[in-house]
């Protein structure tokens, strides 16, 4: 089944997590017209290359030309005004830079597979257990539902005080009427009428008292479901949030919190109207301690403040401020770049639909700080929410919004007591409602998670290690000073952040293996001992310094953000399937190779490299049938741009003068062959899979090379524990290079002068040992 339809088929809750995905940039509607289409392409490959990149973005309108004409041929004038609408934004856009839309689209379609999988992975975890939240939102069901029927129950019961009241109004009066006109009643039937007058007086009070008693105990129940809507729902739901924010699971359903906000708003109200029934019931028949006069204010007035509680606490942030660049970097933001938050009115009643203005203030209430920057918010800061742009909730998005720095006399530097990356910034949300019935103005705000300006996009780390820090150690929005004195964190709370960071961007976090390993890189010493010491941050810059022996010029995190980034972009794939170990201290590593076979190898991460780097490290066994390692200098995110993993996997050569290249690498940790393991990444084979002439090589008009990986090692070091090279290796070799010359290259000084790791390009064009030597001579 096709993604798009599996998605529609999820729960709100995750269908809400989808609705998330799509803005302006690129509306849903594409997603939904053209889905068949841009789940057939492969966007990765697009995003990594300009001129297929416009080739995709011009077809993709050509895509919806085509829907376009669809529409016409249905005469759906709305929707051929939107498809030519999209079209025209897109082309605004992209048109200039196509790259940045196949990102938007390659990444859309990551987050919806990450979807998926945590909605299958609940699926099964819910099989058989319940969880905790749900058991709790049941407990809430359950109290909205009582809420609902006490409701019912007091609004027909003050419908039949209105019919007693009127049967009574109106036997009373007959009574009085035949009293008058003297109309020939015995005494005795005057007597009965009488009566029966009197117990429906006496029934009417009675009824009036228990409808008051009701409205009062409907009240109590009301005002319990909203203390812990307010209390305890809102800021879990807040808190999870945070979580979110900073790469834990996808926060909860805002649209079930909204469901249980706007079903006490509608009760109150209903509490509201009956009371005022009340009043009317009263001016027409009143008595002495009448319990409608004597209740009457007291609960108008506490309904009244229950909703005002209610209306108050309903404004939200739904979606944190985040750039669209940086989508899994929220709350990071940039001068001069465009960002994006949305909120929304918990409360969704009809009467409010554009009724709320809503005006975006930056820093409101910071007080004077010496040396922090200020900023003006530029774009447009005022929206109105409405049910139309969100799939009906009552909210607002703010799309166009950006900050610049208000600039002071002089060559201004940073001159606070904490560094640019350091610095919290709070964004609030202001509105005001309006209860014309009761002629009250309800003030509204919202207020965002602190977030961090960077002025240069190579801050964006710094600033991310802030929110994470911040979000993992506090849940109090308005704590801007949090790190003039940062408090510290335990192992345990740093290592569930380090492998969200992991999951958040790719299919797997870190497992306790793995863990286990940053926690010695980052404690030092014993781990059995240190896992649970705390981790003081005294500046975001230098998050989790490292320490010990091997203590390097650069931070911890930026080591962790330079392999993430390697990650995305050139490992993500082998990262999914388990296929890199990564994170292994090198005696671990020669630990678990010790007692395989030779050639067996693994994946990890360099822990010299700032920018990212990966190696791989194989076991040999020399004539002492004692475990020889070797470890290959590391690949970098420029190696791996020029030749993928895999392919450096399948090529790779080890070779000394006067040796046949071989690749040592044969079984991959534990003991899977190589080609099972990396087969699916390698390269398709052509359409032409001959060799070339290589007497004729003008055939083609090229001449067809290959790049490989060459480490050079000492004869001394090949001698007994190498392996020659294999027949597959010598069949794949002959493809390029005629039999009767593969001995003339290897045996040639040409791979002598080799260093390590270099990538080579192996010519179809040497024909001769002779030409080999010119080659060299030259």
């Amino acid at each position: 089944m096709a993604q798009w339809c599996q998605l529609q088929m999820l729960d709100c809750k995750y269908l809400e997590q989808v609705d998330q995905l799509y803005d302006d940039s690129f509306p849903m509607d594409i997603r939904q017209y053209l889905s068949k289409w841009i789940e057939s392409i492969d966007w990765d490959t697009v995003a990594m290359q300009d001129s297929l990149a416009t080739v995709r973005f011009h077809d993709l309108l050509a895509q919806l030309d085509d829907q376009h004409s669809r529409f016409a041929l249905e005469n759906n004038f709305l929707l051929q005004h939107n498809i030519r609408k999209i079209k025209r934004n897109l082309q605004d856009r992209f048109q200039e830079d196509p790259v940045h839309m196949a990102m938007i689209i390659s990444r859309n379609l990551k987050e919806e597979q990450k979807i998926l999988a945590t909605a299958k992975s609940a699926e099964q975890e819910g099989e058989g257990t319940v969880s905790a939240m749900v058991v709790e939102k049941q407990k809430l069901d359950n109290k909205v539902k009582e809420m609902k029927d006490r409701v019912q129950v007091a609004d027909q019961n003050i419908k039949n005080l209105e019919d007693l009241q009127d049967e009574y109004d109106f036997k009373g009066n007959t009574l009085k009427n035949r009293e008058n006109e003297m109309n020939g009643m015995t005494p005795k039937e005057l007597e009965k009428e009488k009566m029966t007058v009197g117990r429906m007086g006496f029934e009417l009070r009675a009824k009036r008292q228990d409808v008051v008693t009701q409205l009062t105990d409907l009240l109590n129940v009301t005002q319990a479901l909203l203390s812990d809507l307010i209390s305890e729902e809102l800021p879990e739901w807040k808190q999870r949030q945070q979580i979110a924010c900073i790469g834990g699971p996808p926060n909860a359903c805002v649209d079930q919190l909204q469901n249980w906000f706007t079903a006490v708003a509608e009760s109150l109200q209903q509490v509201r109207q009956h009371l005022k029934k009340l009043q009317e019931l009263e001016q027409k028949f009143t008595y002495d301690s009448d319990p409608i006069t004597q209740k009457k204010a007291f609960l108008e007035a506490r309904a009244l403040d229950l909703l005002k509680n209610l209306l108050s606490n309903s404004l939200v942030v739904e979606r944190q401020p985040c750039m669209p660049t940086h989508p899994q970097r929220p709350l990071v933001l940039k001068t001069g770049v465009q960002f994006t938050v949305k909120l929304r009115f918990l409360v969704k009643l009809q009467e409010f639909n554009y009724q709320l203005k809503v005006k975006a203030v930056f820093d409101k209430d910071v007080t004077e700080k010496k040396g922090f920057r200020k900023f003006n918010i530029l774009g447009t800061n005022t929206k109105v929410m409405n049910m139309e742009e969100s799939n009906g909730s009552l909210a607002a998005e703010f799309r166009h919004l950006q900050l610049k720095e208000q600039k002071v006399a002089g060559n201004r530097t940073n001159e606070g007591p904490l560094i640019v990356t350091e610095e919290l910034h709070s964004l609030s949300f202001e509105s005001e409602l309006q209860l014309n019935q009761s002629g009250l103005n309800i003030k509204l705000e919202a207020i965002s998670l602190p977030v961090v300006v960077i002025s240069n996009v190579c801050q964006l780390p710094s600033g991310w290690a802030s929110i994470l820090w911040y979000n993992m150690l506090t849940t109090e929005p308005k704590n801007l000073k949090f790190f003039l004195s940062p408090p510290s964190a335990k192992w345990s709370q740093l290592s569930e952040v380090l492998s969200w960071q992991f999951s958040s961007v790719t299919k797997r976090g870190l497992n306790q293996e793995q863990l286990n390993m940053l926690a010695d890189k980052l404690l030092g010493g014993n781990r059995n001992t240190n896992t649970n010491r705390d981790v003081s941050l005294l500046n975001p810059f230098s998050f989790f310094p490292q320490q010990g022996a091997n203590e390097k010029a650069f931070p911890f995190w930026l080591w962790i953000e330079g392999i993430l980034d390697v990650i995305k972009r050139h490992l993500l794939s082998l990262w999914n399937d388990g296929s890199i170990m990564g994170f292994i201290s090198k005696e671990r590593e020669k630990a678990l190779l010790s007692d395989k076979c030779p050639g067996t190898f693994l994946l990890r991460f360099s822990e010299s490299s700032r920018e990212g780097a990966i190696t791989f490290t194989w076991i040999e066994h020399d004539v002492h049938d004692k475990p020889v390692f070797h470890s290959v200098e590391p690949y970098t995110k420029k190696e791996l741009s020029a030749v993928s993993l895999p392919d450096i996997i399948r090529t790779y050569k080890v070779m000394a003068a006067e040796n046949i290249p071989e690749n040592p690498l044969r079984f991959l940790y534990p003991n899977i062959p190589k080609d099972k393991a990396f087969g699916k990444y390698y390269p398709k084979p052509t359409e032409t899979t001959e060799p070339m002439d290589v007497e004729n090589p003008e055939r083609t008009g090229y001449m067809k090379t290959e790049l490989i990986s060459v480490s050079e090692v000492h004869p001394s070091r090949l001698q007994d524990n190498m392996m020659p090279m294999s027949p597959d290796d010598y069949k794949a070799l002959s493809q390029y290079v005629s039999p009767r010359d593969i001995d003339a290259v290897v045996s040639s000084t040409l791979y002598g002068e080799l260093t390590d790791c270099c990538c080579v390009s192996l010519n179809t064009a040497l024909q001769s040992p002779a030409q080999v030597q010119n080659r060299l001579n030259a």
